[in-house]
């Protein structure tokens, strides 16, 4: 079977869990059903896909580490001027270093070797190389596992919930 969004009563995804675990999260009561599949645990009763808990549950902020892995993971292993995707990509700040650019998640961007090397000491404007997506931080550090599931196209249902992919 798959796996099942676990969402928080505010409608933030707060886990992903097996379908068995979901399954009994809302027989006991304490979920309600957003989204399902067309199989049936039983003859009445389809298998989740997205459950909303019925309390809160309160989260404890994390920050999520800034990472070479983790800047790449955001951007989808992509370089963010040519769309190239492969492994010789290098991390590039937005505004350089030299220029009072910060080693920040809204500043760093995976950028593939020649990109890198073309832009130089320059912004991207100055370059002519416009970005594909705007850096920003991920929002939690689930983002990462539900972007994943939402790209493989394994959970399109999940994508209304996932905050920012």
């Amino acid at each position: 079977m798959s796996k099942v969004l676990v969402l928080n009563a505010s409608y933030e995804p707060l886990n992903i869990t097996t379908w068995r675990r979901a399954v009994v999260l809302l027989l006991k009561g304490k979920a309600e059903q957003l989204e399902y599949q067309q199989h049936y645990v039983y003859s009445e009763f389809p298998v989740p896909t997205v459950i909303r808990l019925r309390y809160y549950v309160r989260v404890p902020y994390r920050e999520i580490p800034l990472t070479r892995r983790n800047i790449l993971e955001r951007d989808d292993h992509t370089c963010q001027y040519c769309s190239y995707k492969g492994d010789s990509l290098t991390l590039d700040h937005v505004i350089p270093r030299s220029r009072g650019g910060q080693d920040i998640w809204e500043n760093l961007v995976s950028a593939c070797v020649r990109c890198n090397v073309n832009k130089g000491n320059r912004t991207p404007a100055e370059a002519s190389m416009p970005l594909r997506t705007q850096p920003r931080r991920p929002y939690s550090s689930l983002h990462f596992e539900v972007a994943r599931y939402v790209k493989s196209g394994r959970n399109p249902e999940w994508k209304k919930y996932a905050i920012g992919i």
